[in-house]
């Protein structure tokens, strides 16, 4: 407890330092451009793309502050699992994608480990314990301190130091982001540090690439880019939420399949389509009783974009449907999709 408490009070000073500081230093000092305070976005960019990334079992924690350290039992949906071994998430991961709709729950049995975003571990011993280490990472994720997980360094990185006076004083090498995050996070205000250029790094943003950095502004730029792709992909994902939702809860029909101008709907008219909460959708013919129901699933999934994709069996006229649709628009009584295969086959529901 007494090394929880410690953590959450380094943490939120860290917090306060950095917002009462940033506008009181300037980030670049002297002749050399890339010679930085320990305030500076630099530093502050080091830090954070170096701090501990828990974000991999999320699933399990819902904090991509801390991880939990294994083995830990936790009841899923009502389903004690004893997680033992990073595979045994997928357990996990399974018994919360029975249903797409539901209200999920992992309750973690108390004691567990967690490691911190500084390299730390410590023990939660109590419901209260982990309420505390919630609200720290959610007080940095607010405040834009929390890990920058698009950005990966590649090792070493020799870390030039010089004094206020823009004296050369030394330089260290760097050979793990543990070791980066500590001699960022320990940096003091008496002396300046430049990275000694270039370097290398791999950046996940539209696609995962290897990059180079010839300066402290290049890498601001691509630091700044894949984090606006992070933000573009989490709002996708609460969109999809949103989608999945609304699917569920109505009863749809065709309105129009345009396949390179012609409007094929006509072979849906007598159909409607019902998306079950087990991620199957049943189209009934409500004409002809005597015609088969046509069984399908689909999936809704999102990148910074949220596609629906369809797969019916049984029926040759489905077939046109079965594909993975980008999703352009939607509201509560209609959604309109755009094969990612052919731009020239859409979409559109709408709800009976």
């Amino acid at each position: 407890m007494k090394n929880l408490k410690l953590f959450t009070a380094l943490f939120l000073t860290s917090l306060l330092t950095f917002t009462s500081c940033q506008d009181e230093i300037d980030n670049e000092n002297g002749n050399n451009p890339n010679t930085n305070s320990a305030n500076s976005e630099t530093a502050k960019n080091l830090e954070r793309a170096s701090a501990y990334d828990g974000s991999f079992d999320d699933f399990l924690d819902d904090t991509s502050c801390s991880s939990v350290v294994l083995p830990v039992v936790a009841t899923v949906n009502g389903v004690q699992v004893s997680i033992i071994s990073q595979s045994d998430y997928q357990q996990v991961i399974d018994i919360l994608g029975q249903f797409n709709t539901d209200d999920d729950s992992v309750v973690l049995q108390f004691p567990f480990a967690v490691t911190l975003s500084n390299y730390t571990e410590v023990v939660i011993a109590s419901q209260s314990d982990y309420d505390e280490i919630l609200a720290v990472c959610e007080g940095l994720e607010a405040a834009g301190e929390s890990a920058i997980a698009c950005v990966t360094f590649d090792f070493p990185i020799t870390i030039l130091t010089y004094s206020l006076g823009l004296e050369q004083t030394g330089s260290v090498v760097v050979d793990t982001e543990q070791q980066l995050y500590t001699y960022m996070n320990d940096f003091g205000n008496d002396q300046l540090f430049a990275i000694n250029y270039p370097i290398t790094a791999t950046v996940e943003g539209d696609s995962t690439q290897s990059l180079a950095f010839n300066s402290d502004a290049e890498l601001q730029a691509a630091i700044t880019d894949c984090l606006g792709i992070e933000g573009l992909e989490e709002q996708a994902q609460n969109t999809a939420d949103e989608l999945e939702l609304i699917l569920v809860d109505g009863v749809f029909q065709v309105e129009s399949v345009i396949d390179a101008g012609v409007d094929t709907a006509i072979d849906f008219a007598e159909f409607t389509l019902d998306f079950a909460n087990d991620l199957s959708v049943v189209a009934e013919n409500v004409v002809s009783t005597t015609v088969q129901d046509v069984l399908g699933t689909y999936q809704v999934t999102s990148e910074t974009e949220v596609f629906l994709n369809l797969s019916f069996t049984g029926n040759l006229a489905f077939n046109l449907l079965n594909q993975n649709w980008a999703v352009t628009s939607f509201s509560s009584t209609s959604i309109s999709l755009q094969s990612t295969t052919n731009a020239a086959l859409t979409l559109v529901l709408t709800q009976i």
